[in-house]
């Protein structure tokens, strides 16, 4: 029986992973810190939700607990480890840096050291599209430079793929890093631009529109998510030989067992198309506060899947105004709106 370990389990993404995971009859152990960087309900009820199922145990505790992440790793004895908990948030990374620091830089410092005890089998760890920075050209393809990180975030989670990648070349750890493209869906994030959306548009009042609504992203449904996620397990990387083994885009790295992928939609959809549709969905109209583009944001992304597609068959494809429907009804439900 596969035994793995998530770190993040009462997160968005991280929820939605276990939750498949358990579905297949996969042991999960979930580690999770809890903090309050939102509504702490909201991942006491994720918790409570994957409890009910068997095969999840769970441990609530800081990543930056060393002690508490050994005593979990060694209770789970895993196969394979996840590694999703982080300090999120592009604009929260303004206001408290160190809190990004502590937890993605040294909590998966901890995380990799549990993987070098354990010689798990696969590390798969969460990397972001805002890793690409400032880069212009795109779709944002895995095997660009991306040197030019314009927030202490996405700065934290580019060491983190460099420590990944040297882990990955001392120890022989196969490790796999995915960068996400603005993942939505049932059960988000309050800090999301969706779910800040929905809530304001339905209480009556304005949303903020950054860089008058002349942004784009690469909106990916979380299942399609997390689907990539379980694919990209069973596809771990080997080291290889020489260079020349490595495909044309194939961002296998010719000294370690590691590689990058995106995982995204492959569609770039302008905001203010997505303001239209989630009015549409709601039937209700937005009273919408036109701001300039906000520090350290970037006016688009859009990622090349073409890796994702070859390493497991599988590319993310959930229409936006399909996803948005979803996540209007569960709104609406789980806060009775």
């Amino acid at each position: 029986m596969t035994r793995v370990f998530i770190t993040g389990t009462a997160g968005f993404i991280g929820y939605h992973l276990a939750n498949l995971l358990l579905d297949e009859g996969i042991i999960v152990h979930g580690y999770d810190g809890m903090t309050d960087y939102y509504d702490v309900a909201l991942k006491h009820r994720r918790h409570q939700m994957l409890l009910q199922k068997p095969g999840f145990v769970a441990t609530e505790a800081m990543l930056e607990d060393q002690h508490a992440l050994d005593r979990a790793m060694d209770a789970c004895a895993p196969d394979i480890i996840v590694h999703l908990a982080a300090q999120a948030g592009v604009r929260y990374s303004l206001e408290n840096p160190r809190a990004y620091l502590d937890a993605n830089v040294i909590g998966t410092f901890n995380v990799m050291e549990g993987v070098r005890r354990h010689a798990v089998r696969h590390l798969l760890m969460a990397s972001t599209s805002s890793v690409y920075g400032a880069n212009t050209e795109m779709p944002y393809g895995e095997t660009d430079k991306a040197d030019s990180q314009m927030t202490i975030y996405a700065a934290t989670k580019k060491a983190t793929e460099s420590m990944g990648h040297a882990y990955a070349h001392l120890w022989n750890i196969p490790t796999t890093m995915f960068r996400f493209f603005t993942v939505y869906g049932p059960w988000g994030r309050p800090d999301m631009a969706l779910f800040k959306f929905v809530d304001a548009i339905l209480a009556g009042r304005p949303i903020d529109v950054y860089n008058h609504g002349e942004m784009y992203r690469d909106f990916t449904y979380v299942e399609d998510l997390v689907r990539g996620i379980r694919l990209l397990m069973d596809a771990a990387p080997v080291r290889p030989k020489s260079a020349q083994e490595i495909a044309e885009g194939d961002s296998l790295s010719p000294v370690a067992p590691y590689r990058v992928v995106n995982i995204g939609n492959s569609d770039k959809v302008r905001l203010l198309d997505f303001v239209d549709a989630i009015e549409a969905e709601l039937g209700v109209p937005a009273i919408r506060n036109m701001m300039e583009m906000q520090k350290g944001d970037v006016p688009a992304t859009w990622a090349d899947a073409r890796l994702l597609e070859s390493l497991t068959g599988y590319r993310p494809k959930t229409d936006v105004r399909d996803g948005i429907a979803r996540f209007v009804a569960w709104f609406r439900e789980y806060y009775g709106r």
